[in-house]
């Protein structure tokens, strides 16, 4: 998914046209108000499979896949024709950027989606949590504010009665994966926060509903031991532990086997942290850039590196800021090895050895 620079923030109103995918798929004139939304489902397939790859040309045959399968009528070009013409026509007559703009072009191999200067809800939603997540060691409260207006993008499933075809459906796997992941990072600076004792019976509804997720049920230990519920969160880790064995066949991993330890033996590390010292700034931190399906890069582990000199400012400012996002999430995975660190520490200060002397 490729909105260019205007699509990965928010833009003035004349900018004009929001693709919209987190919920069924839409078209918003932000200056009319009017809001475009295919009425059949191939138009709505069609629709849902050019914004996914937006400024990428997607082949006939491709298409045809997204709209039929396997088993396409004999007239499928033809049909494809129609659906991209009657599309076209109804993002030309609802959906003006100004000057006449063509929003899907016909090339030799296929077709594309033109973005312009139009946003795109998917894209705010990878923007906004990137922040939160930048912020969250350093300042929890704004992170969890950050998250939660990422969240609120969502209208219903991603690209809800588009999934027909293998574009939209990966796609919409993919943002449901980002959703979740989102969910527990805005749950995690509530913890953070000291707000514990007003996500419990939150996440216990969401442990419920997704219960092959493991984060979740950490997070749900934490704040009940932080009300002092010591007994409670460790029941959380028994229903955990056999709900994996009994679906999956496997244990609760490391990380959750170390939350209901630390439980057990009221270790200082799940106490609410100090916020780190955040990063100054003279300027907001830039977007993170998007892999052409619209989706946030891979993580990669953090490598230090002086970023290399570049007569666009844009360009320098982008890599500064990729560098400080990767800087935050090293921080945070710091912060918890230290805090293990001293978990195990306390735990064998406490070993007798012979002689009498404790280690």
């Amino acid at each position: 998914m490729d909105f260019g620079a205007h699509g990965t923030r928010d833009v003035p109103g004349d900018a004009g046209v929001d693709f919209r995918i987190l919920g069924p798929v839409e078209v918003f004139d932000r200056r009319t108000g009017a809001c475009i939304v295919p009425s059949g489902s191939k138009q709505r397939a069609l629709l849902g499979a050019l914004v996914v790859r937006a400024g990428h040309v997607l082949s006939a045959e491709r298409l045809i896949h997204e709209l039929w399968g396997d088993r396409p009528p004999v007239s499928a070009a033809n049909a494809l024709q129609a659906h991209v013409a009657r599309l076209r026509r109804l993002l030309q007559g609802g959906a003006a950027d100004g000057d006449g703009h063509e929003w899907i072009a016909t090339r030799s191999m296929g077709y594309l989606l033109r973005p312009g200067r139009a946003t795109a809800d998917a894209q705010r939603f990878h923007r906004l949590s990137a922040e939160g997540r930048a912020a969250l060691g350093s300042d929890p409260v704004h992170a969890a504010e950050l998250l939660r207006g990422a969240l609120a993008l969502w209208r219903g499933p991603a690209l809800e009665g588009s999934t027909q075809g293998p574009i939209c459906t990966v796609e919409a796997d993919r943002l449901e994966e980002l959703r979740l992941t989102t969910l527990e990072t805005l749950h995690d600076a509530n913890l953070r926060s000291g707000r514990h004792a007003e996500v419990t019976r939150e996440l216990e509804r969401l442990t419920a509903s997704h219960p092959m997720r493991e984060r979740l049920y950490d997070l749900h230990m934490l704040a009940l031991y932080r009300c002092g519920r010591q007994t409670e969160a460790l029941g959380v880790y028994e229903r955990a532990r056999r709900r994996l064995v009994d679906e999956l066949g496997v244990e609760p991993g490391p990380a959750l086997r170390e939350r209901m330890e630390a439980i057990l033996h009221h270790s200082p590390s799940l106490a609410v942290p100090r916020p780190t010292p955040p990063v100054p700034l003279a300027l907001p931190i830039p977007p993170i850039p998007s892999s052409p399906s619209g989706l946030l890069a891979p993580a990669v582990p953090f490598t230090p590196r002086a970023p290399a000199a570049s007569p666009d400012p844009h360009a320098a400012l982008l890599e500064l800021g990729r560098e400080i996002a990767r800087l935050g999430d090293r921080i945070e995975s710091l912060s918890r090895e230290q805090e293990e660190l001293i978990r195990r520490f306390n735990l064998l200060a406490a070993v007798p050895v012979p002689g009498g002397q404790l280690v």
